[in-house]
């Protein structure tokens, strides 16, 4: 086993190799993953209870981490130890990784009576398929160009809906001014990359932005407007509190919710907190598109990664399979309604959804067919791990100080991800 694995990681490995011995008498489904946070929590227990009813008995597997990097790691322990969950949430390009290392299973057979070709994107199918068959099941589509506003700090302000970066920050400057922190923020890297992503699209518009983060063209990854996104990072950055470092996600969000905060840039699993707060969009708070980016969707998809367990477990991956993308139109609403998200596949009606999902389904379906849909860098859909580790490596130094100016944090951009390549 790696030297270099966390503690946790070794348990749960542990805790995997004892699930493991159990299967073959229990009908179990393991589940690694890192929703740890309290709407997260919410929208699993869907999950879970519709497992139930099918006679699976659940082993939660979790490990905290909002961007999935400790989860990751102790997914690669399991793998190295042949303790493979029965499935693992994972995000785009690791699904492929370990689909070339031969350890993923084959759904082809569920997706084809289930017509999983037809009702999934195809941006989705491009990390779910390898080599002609399906080794993971799409769960939802997240997108991570969206404010979230706190609606009574935004009247007692006087704010409006800000259309450009411009009119963001003077409405930052507003919230300043009455005493309310403006900006929520986790000083986590994968958090600043996040937000980062959205500048980068609001400052250079889509092409721009599927170039530099897509394509990873090094002509846009070196040019005046990444510069210009970088001076932009450094102007909002400004209106954090000085105890963000480190902070997680959730508790950013929480800041919003409760009103010691204005705004937060995030993606929108963090309308799941508001949902489990019991909070009402247009009453509670809003929900924007990044000033800048209406029109594009910035997207990831949680993933459950299916791998190649022995007979006696499939039946657990069949079901979980059936239970989540495709077979029920039911669970997707039900779960994506609670975890903030939209559905995976695009024939689920937005009847039970609230005023931000609504618009979320009509975005997600208007920049699929507009070609607006682009894949987080930050969120690994829009480069390989590696690649995406560089990039949010270099804006969390630029963010904490480490990287002193525009200029040189643009050279090291261009440095970091040809060195990934």
């Amino acid at each position: 086993m790696n030297k270099f694995l966390s503690s946790a990681a070794v348990a749960v490995v542990m805790m995997a190799g004892l699930s493991a011995a159990h299967a073959a008498d229990v009908k179990e489904v393991q589940m690694l993953h890192w929703w740890t946070s309290g709407g997260e929590a919410a929208a699993l227990n869907v999950l879970k209870q519709d497992l139930s009813k099918e006679g699976f008995a659940w082993k939660d597997v979790p490990v905290a981490g909002g961007g999935g990097d400790a989860a990751m790691t102790a997914l690669k322990a399991m793998v190295a130890a042949g303790t493979y969950p029965t499935a693992s949430q994972m995000l785009g390009y690791t699904v492929l990784d370990y689909a070339q290392a031969g350890v993923m299973g084959d759904l082809t057979e569920t997706a084809k009576k289930e017509g999983w070709d037809k009702s999934v994107p195809a941006a989705l199918q491009k990390f779910s398929v390898y080599d002609g068959k399906w080794v993971a099941a799409p769960v939802n589509v997240h997108s991570v160009n969206w404010l979230w506003i706190n609606k009574a700090v935004m009247d007692k302000i006087g704010g409006t809906q800000p259309k450009t970066f411009d009119e963001l920050i003077a409405l930052l400057d507003k919230a300043k001014a009455a005493g309310v922190i403006p900006l929520a923020l986790g000083g986590q890297n994968w958090q600043e990359a996040t937000m980062f992503d959205s500048i980068v699209l609001s400052t250079g518009g889509p092409e721009f932005y599927k170039k530099a983060f897509n394509d990873l063209d090094e002509e846009s990854l070196k040019s005046d407007t990444m510069k210009k996104s970088f001076d932009n990072l450094a102007t909002i950055i400004k209106y954090v509190d000085p105890n963000f470092s480190g902070r997680d996600w959730n508790l950013a969000t929480a800041m919003v919710i409760k009103g010691d905060a204005l705004v937060q840039v995030m993606g929108d699993w963090a309308k799941g907190e508001f949902v489990a707060a019991k909070k009402t969009p247009d009453t509670d708070f809003l929900c924007y598109r990044f000033p800048g980016t209406d029109g594009s969707v910035v997207y990831n998809s949680d993933m459950f990664g299916m791998f190649n367990v022995p007979d006696d477990r499939k039946a657990a991956q069949v079901a979980l399979a059936t239970a989540t993308p495709t077979l029920s139109k039911s669970f997707q609403s039900a779960f994506n309604v609670v975890k903030g998200s939209v559905p995976a596949r695009t024939d689920v009606p937005d009847t039970d959804f609230d005023a931000c999902g609504k618009k979320g389904i009509a975005d997600l379906k208007a920049a699929n067919e507009g070609g607006t849909l682009f894949g987080s860098l930050a969120q690994g859909y829009g480069a390989p791990p590696a690649i995406a580790n560089a990039y949010k490596d270099v804006v969390s130094k630029f963010v904490h100080g480490q990287i002193k100016t525009s200029d040189e944090a643009v050279k090291q951009l261009v440095q970091a991800i040809d060195d990934a390549r």
